[in-house]
C-alpha cells in the first residue's frame, strides 16, 4: 500500500494547500513543500531497501506490486507497480516538484493556494504514469496531470497563457484520446484471442496480436507519446506552452511531462508490440535525428530567452526517440540517462529565466548582456548548465547522449553521423547564449541583482546532480537494467518463439523456509514459465503457472 500513499499523500496535500490560503497566505507552500519533502523520504527509504535487488543484473522482478480489482465487470485493476525504471522517473519527479516550489517562493503571490493544488496534483498524476500498471489506470492518471498544467499556464502564466495553455490542452488531449482507442481495441483483440477481457500490462504482454490490427493499434499509443515528447512536426504546442508558463510549469513540462511520452514507449509501445516496432524503428530514428536538427536550428534564432530553452528541448528530446528505437542495451541506457540529465539542466535553464524575469520583466536577450560582472554567481550558474546543454565531458549530458549515439552507430552508422551534428549545433547556441547575457556591451539593468542564499541552494543542488550524473552514472544504469533487459527480452521474445531459439539461461532460486527450488530459465510468455535442469521434484521441461507479481 505504500504506492496508494506516495499518490494520497500528494492528492492530499494539494486539497490542504489549497484550503490552507484561507489561514494564511504564505501556508500553501510550506505545505506543499513538506508534501514532496515526506513522498521523498518514502521513495528514498524504497530505493534504500532494494539495493540488494538492483545489484543482480539481468534478473527482473518488481520492487513493489500491488494488484487490486477496480471494476471487475469491465477488467479494469488498480494495480501499481514499481522497478527501477519507474524509482528513477518517480525519484525526478520529486528532485524537480521540490525544486519547483522553492523557485517559485517569492515569484507566485496570487491564489497560491490554488497553484500549489494544482502543482502537487500534477506531480501526482505524473508519478501515476510512472506507476500504473492497468492500461486503463495509466489512461486515468494520464489525462489527470493535464488538466492542473491547462491552469497553470492559464492562470499563472505570462502574456500570451490562455493560447498557449489552449493549444497544449487541445494537441495532448487529442493524442490521448486516440491511445484510448488503441488501448480499448487492445482490450477487446486479446478478450477475442483468450477469453479474458482485461486491461491488465502484465496479461497483455506476450498477446499474439496479428499485425493488420496492431498496425492501427501502435499507431494510437505512438501519437499521444510523439506529441508529448515531442516529435517534430508535433512539437509546435511546446515552445508556446515553455514560454508562457511560469517557472514552475515550465520546469515540470520540460523535466516531467515530456518524459512520460518517452516513458510510454518503453513500457508499452516495445513490449506490447515488439513486431511492429522493429519495422517502424528506422522511421522513428528520422525523426529523432529531424528533432535534434530542427530543434537546434530553431533554438538559436530565438531572442526570447525561454523559447531559446524551448527549443532545446526538442532537440535533446530527439536523442531520446533516436535512443528509444535504435532497440539495443546501450541506447536504452543512454534514454534513461538522458531522460534524468535533460529534466536536470534544461530545468535548471528555466529556473535561471524565470530568476532574470522577475528581476528585469523580460525575457529579450537583446536587452540583455554584461551580467559576469554584476551577478558572478548567476554567470556561473548559467555557463555550467550551458556546458550541459552542449554535452560537456564531466557532466550528465554527456554521458547520456554519448550512450544513445553508441547504441545507434550499432543500429544505423549514417543516422547516427546525422545525429551527431546535433552537437555541433549545441555548442554553437550554448556559446551564444552564454555571450549574449553574460557577456558583450553591458547593459543598464539597475534591478539586477545576484542570486540569493535560496536561489543557490536551488541551483546548487541541481549542479550537483548533473555532476554526479557526468561523473559517476553506474548506480542509475544499475538500477534500470533489470528493467532495460525485461523490455529487450521481451523484444525478442517473438523471434525466439518461432525459431525456437530461447535466451541465455539464467538461474534463479526461490526459497521458503529451509527448502529451496533451483532451476534454469528457457522462455518466459504471459503467465508460464519453461524450465530446465530443476531439482526439489520437478522434470526438465515442466512448466509452471506463475502467480503473485508473475515476474521470473
Amino acid at each position: 500500500m505504500i504506492l496508494v500513499y506516495l499518490l494520497v499523500l500528494l492528492i492530499a496535500g494539494g486539497l490542504i494547500a489549497w484550503l490552507s490560503e484561507r489561514i494564511k497566505p504564505d501556508l500553501p507552500r510550506w505545505i506543499s513543500l513538506a508534501s514532496l519533502l515526506t513522498a521523498a523520504g518514502i521513495i528514498t527509504i524504497i530505493w534504500l531497501g532494494n539495493q540488494t535487488q538492483i545489484r543482480i543484473p539481468n534478473t527482473f522482478s518488481w520492487m513493489i506490486d500491488l494488484d487490486m480489482l477496480w471494476l471487475p465487470q469491465f477488467g479494469i485493476h488498480f494495480h501499481l507497480a514499481l522497478d527501477g525504471l519507474s524509482l528513477i522517473m518517480v525519484s525526478l519527479t520529486l528532485f524537480l516538484g521540490i525544486l519547483s516550489v522553492l523557485a517559485s517562493w517569492t515569484g507566485i503571490t496570487e491564489k497560491t493556494g490554488f497553484f500549489h493544488f494544482n502543482l502537487l496534483w500534477i506531480l501526482s498524476g505524473i508519478i501515476g504514469v510512472f506507476l500504473a500498471m492497468d492500461l486503463f489506470l495509466f489512461y486515468f492518471f494520464w489525462e489527470l496531470m493535464l488538466i492542473p498544467m491547462y491552469f497553470l499556464i492559464g492562470i499563472w502564466g505570462h502574456e500570451n497563457r490562455k493560447y498557449a495553455a489552449m493549444k497544449f490542452f487541445i494537441f495532448t488531449q487529442a493524442s490521448g484520446l486516440l491511445m484510448l482507442i488503441s488501448i480499448i481495441g487492445l482490450y477487446l483483440i486479446n478478450g477475442n484471442n483468450t477469453g479474458t477481457y482485461t486491461f491488465d500490462y502484465i496479461q497483455l504482454l506476450g498477446n499474439d496480436i496479428n499485425l493488420g490490427p496492431a498496425r492501427y493499434l501502435i499507431f494510437g499509443f505512438l501519437a499521444a507519446f510523439l506529441v508529448k515528447i515531442p516529435a517534430v512536426p508535433f512539437h509546435t504546442w511546446l515552445p508556446d506552452a515553455h514560454t508562457e508558463a511560469p517557472t514552475a510549469g515550465s520546469v515540470i513540462l520540460a523535466g516531467l511531462l515530456l518524459k512520460t511520452g518517452a516513458y510510454g514507449i518503453l513500457r508499452f509501445v516495445l513490449p506490447i508490440f515488439p513486431e511492429m516496432t522493429a519495422e517502424l524503428a528506422p522511421y522513428c530514428m528520422l525523426l529523432g535525428v529531424a528533432g535534434i536538427l530542427y530543434g537546434a536550428k530553431l533554438a538559436f534564432a530565438q531572442n526570447d530567452i525561454k523559447r531559446m530553452v524551448a527549443y532545446t528541448s526538442v532537440s535533446h528530446m530527439g536523442f531520446v526517440l533516436l535512443g528509444i528505437f535504435a532497440l539495443n542495451e546501450f541506447a536504452l541506457q543512454g534514454v534513461v540517462m538522458q531522460m534524468i540529465t535533460h529534466g536536470i539542466s534544461t530545468g535548471a535553464l528555466f529556473i535561471l529565466a524565470g530568476l532574470i524575469q522577475e528581476r528585469l520583466h523580460t525575457r529579450d536577450m537583446n536587452q540583455m548582456g554584461g551580467f559576469w560582472e554584476k551577478a558572478p554567481r548567476m554567470a556561473v550558474v548559467g555557463m555550467v548548465f550551458a556546458m550541459a546543454s552542449l554535452g560537456l565531458p564531466g557532466l550528465g549530458n554527456f554521458v547520456a547522449e554519448f550512450l544513445v549515439l553508441l547504441g545507434a552507430f550499432q543500429a544505423d552508422a549514417v543516422i547516427a553521423i546525422l545525429a551527431t551534428l546535433g552537437l555541433i549545433a549545441a555548442t554553437v547556441y550554448a556559446l551564444w547564449f552564454i555571450q549574449q547575457v553574460f557577456h558583450g556591451n553591458t547593459k543598464e539593468s539597475p534591478r539586477l541583482t545576484d542570486y540569493s542564499p535560496r536561489e543557490m541552494i536551488i541551483m546548487g543542488t541541481m549542479i550537483v546532480a548533473i555532476v554526479w550524473l557526468g561523473l559517476y552514472p553506474q548506480p542509475v544504469i544499475n538500477t534500470v537494467k533489470p528493467a532495460l533487459y525485461l523490455i529487450q527480452e521481451q523484444m525478442a521474445q517473438p523471434d525466439a518463439v518461432q525459431n525456437n531459439q530461447f535466451p541465455e539461461p539464467t538461474f534463479h532460486t526461490a526459497r521458503s523456509g529451509d527448502t529451496s527450488v533451483s532451476f534454469r530459465e528457457v522462455s518466459f510468455s504471459g503467465n508460464y514459465l519453461a524450465v530446465q535442469n530443476s531439482r526439489a521434484g520437478s522434470t526438465p521441461g515442466q512448466t509452471f503457472k506463475i502467480s503473485g507479481n508473475k515476474s521470473p
